[in-house]
């Protein structure tokens, strides 16, 4: 997903939210990586994490949940490296294994800022509830990655 600086920052936030943590990022249809185009990182970054704690992490079976637990314990063991891991080089905003329920393979949404190319984050598809940001200059720049 690339949002560029004249777009609508809310609509924007809300779609990468959806896209990202929907189904607990565990669809094909999910994104790990959101391109903030030029300012348009700041706002975008801002209004995701406003609308992260609002995502209700529950059993899969209630139907107020609006995210469940990860397939697998192995699976959520991997996800989680990908948070783990990346204050290496980059920067976790919003940590989805602190809080998340302890009975069952749960993460909450995770946030990453700073993802650049070379990074597991970023390489990889991830399937889970962790989104990166990566922060370019141009519209031109992301192809070139």
């Amino acid at each position: 997903m690339i949002v560029l600086p004249d777009a609508d920052i809310e609509m924007a936030a809300d779609a990468a939210v959806s896209a990202a943590y929907g189904s607990a990022g565990e669809r094909c249809m999910a994104i790990s990586q959101v391109v903030a185009v030029g300012h348009a990182a700041e706002p975008l970054i801002d209004a995701i994490r406003e609308r992260i704690p609002k995502v209700k992490v529950g059993n899969g079976m209630d139907p107020a949940s609006e995210m469940g637990p990860l397939v697998t314990r192995e699976h959520r063991d991997k996800v989680a490296s990908y948070v783990e891991n990346a204050p290496a080089r980059g920067e976790v905003l919003v940590d989805g294994r602190e809080g998340a329920p302890e009975e069952g393979f749960f993460l909450r949404p995770s946030l990453l800022d700073d993802v650049k190319p070379g990074m597991k984050a970023y390489e990889d598809e991830i399937f889970g509830p962790v989104l990166g940001v990566t922060r370019v200059d141009t519209y031109d720049e992301p192809s070139r990655s």
